[in-house]
């Protein structure tokens, strides 16, 4: 069986009015279903635009991606993309925007409206579908975002510093919720973060960019001692203060 992800030979330049910028540089990497893989590098060396590759948002200038061995060449219906933000509209309750990408997308269907319901019973937003964004602490918003993702049943989930907008310790706790739905949802996971715990805590494997132009410079196999992984567990786990000294003596040099 092949990889749901491959990346082969990827190059990014951008054209600016002082001429090209290398973004990226020879991105090779392979994700196994159901893999949980976190992106870290140095602010602005391009991790968001390998997202946005990916997504099928963005062309690179050479090289490809495939998608469950189809070569992307836009949008899909297979990848979801959760941003920094919620984006939840504030005059739509929780499920109006939960149910937005399948109205955008004409699959506003029975079965579709009922397998939303079973996620907000599931994630514990039932009782506040017919509630207001601004009615709803940052973590429940954000696992409202998640559920809006979730909705149109994409086989991938790019996460773009999904938490960083969130206070530290609501933080650490949506970041626990939403591994958990991630895992119990049998979803492959890419997230771009600049938080190195964050990073090793959630993730089965950890690619950490160089500078830009981005190459990847390692790509640790996060293996840790915890009767039951989860984030929170993850820190606690005797192995973590290792890869967390190794991988930022390695972002370290490109600073």
């Amino acid at each position: 069986m092949g990889y749901i992800v491959e990346i082969d030979r990827l190059f990014m330049k951008y054209h600016s009015q002082n001429g090209e910028i290398d973004a990226l540089s020879d991105i090779n990497l392979k994700i196994d279903k159901g893999e949980f893989i976190s992106i870290i590098g140095p602010s602005g060396c391009g991790k968001s635009t390998l997202l946005s590759i990916m997504s099928g948002l963005l062309a690179q200038t050479s090289g490809d991606v495939f998608i469950n061995g189809k070569k992307v060449s836009g949008t899909s219906f297979e990848v979801g993309y959760m941003l920094q933000k919620d984006e939840l509209f504030d005059w739509r309750t929780i499920l109006q925007n939960v149910m937005l990408g399948l109205e955008i997308r004409k699959m506003h269907t029975s079965e579709n409206k009922k397998y939303v319901h079973e996620l907000l019973k599931t994630y514990g937003l039932y009782d506040f579908k017919d509630k207001y964004p601004n009615q709803l602490s940052g973590g429940m918003r954000q696992r409202a975002a998640l559920i809006r993702t979730l909705a149109a049943k994409p086989d991938i989930l790019l996460l773009d510093e999904a938490f960083s907008a969130l206070d530290y310790q609501t933080r650490l706790a949506v970041s626990e919720d939403i591994y958990t739905i991630i895992k119990k949802e049998n979803k492959t996971a890419i997230l771009v973060t600049h938080d190195i715990s964050e990073g090793i805590s959630m993730a089965d494997r950890v690619v950490v960019l160089s500078n830009r132009p981005a190459t990847i410079k390692n790509i640790h196999k996060i293996e840790l001692t915890c009767n039951k992984r989860t984030p929170l567990c993850s820190r606690e786990a005797p192995e973590f203060r290792g890869y967390f000294n190794t991988i930022w003596k390695e972002l370290e040099v490109h600073v």
